[in-house]
């Protein structure tokens, strides 16, 4: 079994949604997350706050972050798929990291590994 870490820009969740439903993954978690990689986030109009008593420069872009746990057979097919319904070449269309899972269990039935996705 693997994690998938994806972060995507909002308007891409609902296609990201479709892609997990279609490989028949069993769940996601979903998050709104702020944060910046090699655009560096907002230059044109950089904010200084105060968060917790320090100053800082909000220069942070809205992402989402989606976390799935799939067999490792379904891995590929819904990277590629991914990556054809969220890239527009241009820079901040997100990543996925990839996590290797010991094991899974469902609480309510105590079913390990794939059963319990």
């Amino acid at each position: 079994m693997k994690e998938l870490e994806i972060i995507i820009r909002p308007e891409k969740l609902e296609d990201v949604k479709k892609v997990l439903d279609e490989a028949n993954c069993g769940g996601m978690t979903v998050a709104t997350i702020m944060g910046c990689g090699a655009q560096k986030g907002i230059v044109d109009e950089d904010v200084v706050r105060v968060i917790k008593g320090y100053k800082t420069t909000i220069n942070l872009l809205p992402k989402i972050k989606i976390e799935a746990v799939v067999p490792d057979e379904s891995v590929e097919d819904i990277i590629l798929k991914i990556q054809e319904k969220c890239s527009s070449d241009h820079v901040g269309d997100g990543k996925i990291f990839i996590h290797n899972i010991e094991e899974a269990i469902r609480i309510r039935t105590g079913e390990r590994g794939d059963k319990a996705l």
